[in-house]
């Protein structure tokens, strides 16, 4: 293990892994390691939801922020999507309540259409780094997580387009959405959450250096037919 360690591996793929609000998280080799600023998201999509409660943790990784939103929240009736498979092996370990559902496929693609209309909050650390700035980031993240689990695209927010575009389709009147994204992308990430019919909000959390930008859906269905 001191070998691998000396040898540049994260620490969290050496032990197999990670800390994140109080949970172990298994994870391994490649797979995105859950950061500590991304507490905010958890922290915010619980407010308000009771027992019961519908969540959807899309592109959810490990699995790291759909279970410590199950941890908080009772009975809450959780989907979580993933595209990676080794991504997907690692969110199955972690979420293994009777209400915790973990789905292999491209954002929103996998989930029952049981699901339409009827989910309470959507949370969604989706990659948000720029294309070009990847090779600026720390080595263990640019050379151990997978790309598709950090690239963004050419400005870190293409696949927060996509998700905007679909969420209202998912969403129960007033159910929201929350993005993790960077402090500077922020205002950008709740211009494409206004653009398809949410009232956002930003919230920051300069302790842990969290950014989440908030979309709650309109009281009236959209007509999506």
């Amino acid at each position: 293990m001191i070998t691998r360690r000396v040898s540049g591996d994260p620490l969290e793929y050496v032990l197999g892994w990670a800390e994140f609000r109080g949970l172990r998280i298994a994870v391994e080799p490649t797979v995105f390691v859950p950061r500590t600023r991304s507490g905010l998201l958890v922290e915010q999509a619980a407010v308000g939801l009771g027992p019961g409660a519908v969540a959807i943790d899309l592109c959810c990784g490990s699995g790291a922020i759909g279970a410590a939103l199950a941890a908080t929240v009772d009975d809450l009736e959780l989907y979580a999507t993933e595209l990676d498979p080794a991504a997907v092996r690692c969110a199955r370990r972690n979420l293994t309540g009777p209400r915790q559902t973990v789905l292999a496929g491209d954002l929103f693609d996998p989930l029952p259409d049981r699901l339409r209309g009827r989910v309470d909050v959507i949370v969604a650390n989706l990659p948000y780094v720029p294309t070009e700035q990847i090779a600026l980031m720390p080595r263990e993240a640019r050379e151990h997580e997978a790309r598709i689990a950090l690239d963004g695209g050419p400005d870190g927010l293409d696949l927060q387009r996509r998700a905007a575009a679909a969420a209202p389709g998912w969403l129960r009147p007033g159910g929201r959405i929350l993005i993790e994204t960077g402090r500077r992308q922020a205002p950008y990430t709740a211009e494409i959450l206004a653009r398809n019919g949410f009232r956002t909000m930003i919230s920051t959390d300069d302790e842990i250096d969290g950014t989440a930008v908030i979309g709650i859906h309109p009281d009236v269905q959209r007509d999506t037919r």
